[in-house]
């Protein structure tokens, strides 16, 4: 009996086992399918802060380069519209500089689009977006990264609106004159300033989208009261991960974006998506610091130049996995909806704390396969790489639009 049982299982393994087998997926056809759809479906990353490395020093991007983007590797990863930001220091406010830098950094990204045409063009709506997909061409949206080319004039929301900006990040890494910022503890505002609040409802009548992306709790949830647009988060992530991160957004604040109908790009820094490379980096400093005790010599000291390097070998950078950055997107769609989160890369501006797997424009597809094994559908793919966004442009776009006949 026992034998025939074994004979039978046999008969049925060769038989029947080909047409089971065929059916599931091999871990190679899984990344090809991901290839497949980066390359079908439009990927609109939310911060790329390439513009500050041409303003810096022009190169051919149309050449393969050292730094986290050029064109090649874009289309192999897919990406259609990456947001261009120009970024603007948080000192420069203080300087009263922060306009003609903003002016500066929109003429790169301008020059891009005039520079190789046939490769890039800038996108002033969804449509152009779409167009330029369907034509090949990259579309180089424009991002503002801190308001305080504002200036506190009204008016120059519409002049960076006509420039082709369509969000504006309300602020950076310290307090300005529109709200308080995650990364200070001044709490100017305690929230949104006067100025700010006339801000927001101007950003909804002229149509750019607002960043709250670096702008503290007080401020985010203050802004999602008062706009009657859906708002972005350009490239942050779930501070659930990242307790000690204030740059990230609480669960809270996450719930809050689904109510507004907004999107969180998700940001693939290590120190975002986790918190051991922040531990990570606490203790090299910490050991750098106890080291220029020791020998009482300075950080530009050939011998502590030397012995950093040796405490990084020894040490190496505890970097995040793409599959942490899937994590977090799962997070949020788990949280309020696969309709309210995307890519929000912040290649070039992160130096060297990319993850595994996530290391440059071209390794779209990588994340895209993460989130296609954690069991996301197709139609959920499409959303997140880019739908998403596109729709709360597109609703900025139309708000404005009614606030506009209004006037």
């Amino acid at each position: 009996m026992r034998r025939t049982r074994v004979s039978l299982i046999l008969v049925l393994l060769v038989v029947v086992s080909p047409a089971l087998f065929s059916q599931l997926p091999s871990p190679d056809s899984v990344y090809q399918h991901a290839v497949r759809l980066a390359h079908e479906f439009i990927i609109v990353d939310g911060h790329i802060d390439l513009p500050s490395r041409l303003h810096e020093k022009w190169e051919d991007i149309v050449d393969s380069t050292a730094g986290d983007f050029d064109y090649p590797r874009a289309v192999r990863g897919g990406l259609s519209a990456p947001f261009m930001a120009a970024y603007i220091p948080p000192e420069d406010e203080e300087k009263g500089t922060a306009f003609a830098d903003g002016e500066s950094l929109i003429d790169v990204i301008r020059r891009m689009a005039a520079t190789w045409p046939d490769k890039f063009a800038v996108a002033l709506s969804t449509h152009d977006v779409r167009t330029n997909s369907a034509r090949g061409i990259i579309s180089l949206c424009i991002g503002l990264e801190n308001g305080a080319p504002l200036q506190g004039k009204l008016q120059n929301i519409e002049y960076f609106h006509a420039r082709g900006v369509r969000y504006i990040t309300l602020c950076h890494s310290k307090d300005n004159h529109i709200c308080d910022s995650s990364g200070d503890t001044t709490h100017t505002w305690h929230g949104l300033s006067p100025f700010g609040r006339q801000v927001v409802a101007e950003m909804n009548r002229v149509g750019i989208m607002i960043d709250v992306s670096h702008i503290s709790d007080d401020s985010f949830f203050q802004v999602v009261a008062l706009s009657k647009a859906p708002v972005i988060a350009s490239h942050s992530s779930c501070r659930s991960y990242t307790p000690t991160l204030l740059r990230n957004m609480t669960d809270d604040m996450i719930r809050a974006m689904g109510k507004n109908g907004g999107v969180i790009m998700v940001n693939f820094g290590s120190e975002f998506v986790n918190d051991r490379f922040s531990k990570w980096e606490q203790q090299r400093l910490e050991a750098v610091h106890a080291y220029l005790q020791e020998h009482h010599t300075t950080y530009r000291d050939s011998l502590t130049r030397q012995f950093a390097r040796q405490w990084r070998q020894e040490h190496p950078p505890a970097y995040a996995d793409v599959r942490e950055v899937a994590a977090n997107i799962d997070h949020i769609a788990k949280l309020i909806g696969v309709d309210h989160v995307g890519f929000g890369s912040d290649f070039e501006g992160l130096g060297d704390q990319l993850p595994t797997g996530l290391k440059d424009v071209s390794m779209y597809p990588n994340l895209i396969e993460q989130l296609l094994r954690m069991g996301y559908s197709d139609a959920d793919v499409k959303k997140i790489c880019g739908e998403n966004l596109l729709r709360v442009w597109d609703e900025a776009e139309a708000i404005a639009s009614r606030e506009q006949q209004t006037d």
